[in-house]
């Protein structure tokens, strides 16, 4: 029981490891995009269609699966590059920007989502081969280990890429000159300029990062939490999750890691703690509620090494420095 309930949280956390580690990446930059929800939904549909088209093509259930992969992640890409557009180039307020995209994203994800359910006759579903490669990998003499093996070495691809991904992205972020040159564009992108780092450049290709593992949490919650099929609402929050994620972590990629398993965990309660008479919206409840805590308590934290990016949600005017 505790060791399905520990598994299902990790599944559960993985996309909120990704998004959340997207937003860290374009908020160390000092652009923050409220659109993780939005790109998410972008991110989902997208992968559903390519994999799906990918199938009619005679693509095997890996070949799919790879086109599923690819168009998450350059939807999310372009969704992100949108919101650079908007807020780097022509320096429209970040926070609006950010609502727009998550209004639009969903807009637009349920809507070619239903409508690509509607053409195959109300239902659209990858097929089990593609489905396959979503599911849990088995390696030969660890994942058969008692409890460990469950524990470490049953899952499925995407939630080894997301640690990965977390990984990469704190080494980058803290150990090299290009982690050192995107804090300082978020800390003071004046300075940073003066210091010649392209402040546009660095925002850029933060957006554009960050954007592409929001895509690639959509597709999670398409291909893999929902097993290739459309659901109405399929992302249901997780992008404002996430968002107060970065928070919680203390845009520390390494630690976003437990904080989502932690709220994974929150978000799949409901199935394995039942308490008699307890209102099952209750469990819905709780994650929101536990974030709007754990908001207010980190806000109020100093600590030296991980805080808020001094310029974040700041647009930057080269013509003042």
């Amino acid at each position: 029981m505790i060791i399905n309930f520990l598994i299902a949280a990790v599944l559960a956390g993985a996309p909120l490891v990704l998004a959340t580690v997207g937003e860290i990446i374009t908020e160390k930059s000092g652009n923050i995009n409220l659109g993780v929800e939005g790109t998410m939904y972008i991110g989902a549909v997208a992968s559903l269609a390519g994999a799906v088209a990918a199938e009619k093509l005679g693509l095997s259930g890996f070949g799919a699966a790879a086109v599923s992969f690819i168009a998450g992640a350059l939807s999310g890409m372009i969704t992100s590059a949108l919101f650079g557009f908007m807020t780097i180039s022509l320096r429209v307020n970040q926070n609006v920007v950010g609502l727009i995209i998550t209004i639009m994203g969903t807009g637009i994800g349920n809507f070619f989502g239903e409508l690509m359910g509607q053409g195959a006759g109300g239902y659209i579903s990858v097929t089990d081969e593609t489905k396959a490669v979503f599911s849990g990998i088995h390696i030969p003499g660890l994942s058969s280990v008692p409890v460990i093996g469950e524990l470490l070495f049953s899952y499925n691809g995407m939630v080894y890429f997301s640690l990965a991904a977390a990984l990469a992205a704190f080494f980058i972020i803290k150990k090299t000159k290009i982690g050192l040159k995107l804090t300082a564009v978020g800390e003071n992108p004046y300075a940073a300029d003066a210091a010649g780092v392209s402040v546009t450049k660095y925002r850029y290709i933060a957006s554009v990062i960050g954007g592409a593992l929001c895509g690639l949490a959509g597709m999670y919650m398409c291909m893999v939490t929902n097993s290739g099929v459309w659901v109405h609402g399929c992302i249901s929050g997780y992008g404002w999750l996430a968002v107060a994620l970065v928070i919680f972590s203390a845009w520390n990629p390494l630690k976003s890691i437990f904080c989502s398993i932690i709220f994974g965990a929150l978000m799949i309660m409901r199935l394995y703690i039942a308490i008699p008479g307890l209102n099952p919206f209750i469990y819905d409840m709780c994650p929101y509620i536990v974030t709007s805590i754990v908001i207010i308590i980190t806000s109020i934290r100093k600590t030296g090494k991980d805080h808020i990016p001094e310029s974040l949600g700041e647009n930057y005017y080269r013509e003042e420095r």
